[in-house]
């Protein structure tokens, strides 16, 4: 039996090159199933994503849908994609399994906690402040900086890297650290401040950014600032907090998995070569 993509719809386009399509996956002109393929709006058509996959349950576990990934694959790279991008979630092993063995490779998850109704201690002599203005503005060009460079190191082009991260901080900071349902903090330990927080507290609440300066890693302050976190949380009566992690850092995915965070969803990557 032949396993092949059907259009199911005509192709569709935006401006900067962006470009999706769903089909109609079928076996010998028998459909089976759905797949949606388009690329990336933040890297035009040189990341390409597998939106959705379904295949009919009378036609699971008859490798229709690897045939059809594989397929959809050779879509995205028609379309001039250097690199294939999915998003599974945590509970869809068997996907999962799939997508491990076309050889995707997990870049970065989300994590979640239901919060406990007591707020957790802080260590003796750490305190959290807000930021202040020349807190906010000092933060401010380090972060955007990194930023700007995180996405250089995925394969976007520096003056594209600077124009999505002014548009990410113009939607998540417009009124910086007055900005409303958000929480920007100062860490200090006896006196001397050691990192920064940058909270969305609304639900569910999300962790933008957890910094440790360089000099005070490795000492606790990470998990410190995690604690202060859930505080601020159930002080504004959000009890859900998320945040995403690269699965290449280590410590930072350790320390959420042993504060009782678990996987939400998967952000795994191929190349097209």
């Amino acid at each position: 039996m032949t396993t092949t993509l059907r259009p199911a719809e005509p192709e569709q386009r935006w401006r900067g090159g962006v470009r999706a399509r769903r089909y109609t996956v079928c076996v010998n002109s028998r459909p089976v199933g759905e797949i949606t393929v388009s690329t990336d709006s933040r890297f035009g058509s040189d990341v390409g994503r597998i939106v959705a996959l379904r295949i009919d349950p009378a036609d699971q576990r008859r490798g229709r849908g690897t045939v059809a990934a594989l397929a959809a694959e050779e879509v995205l790279r028609g379309w001039g994609c250097r690199r294939a991008e999915v998003s599974i979630p945590a509970d869809a092993s068997v996907a999962l399994r799939l997508a491990t063995t076309l050889g995707y490779t997990e870049r970065n998850r989300g994590m979640a906690k239901t919060l406990p109704a007591l707020p957790p201690d802080l260590p003796a002599g750490s305190a959290v402040r807000p930021m202040n203005e020349a807190d906010y503005a000092s933060w401010y060009e380090r972060e955007r900086a990194e930023y700007i460079q995180s996405w250089v190191d995925r394969g976007m082009a520096p003056d594209r890297a600077v124009a999505v991260a002014d548009a990410d901080y113009l939607a998540t900071l417009p009124e910086g650290p007055a900005t409303p349902r958000t929480a920007l903090r100062v860490l200090s330990h006896h006196g001397t401040d050691v990192g920064h927080l940058w909270l969305r507290l609304r639900e569910p609440a999300w962790v933008f950014l957890i910094t440790v300066h360089p000099a005070h890693r490795r000492h606790g302050h990470g998990r410190t600032l995690m604690l202060a976190a859930e505080r601020e949380c159930l002080a504004s009566a959000t009890p859900h907090l998320g945040l995403n992690v690269f699965t290449a850092n280590t410590p930072a995915l350790r320390l959420y998995e042993s504060l009782g965070y678990r996987p939400t969803n998967h952000h795994l990557c191929k190349p097209l070569l």
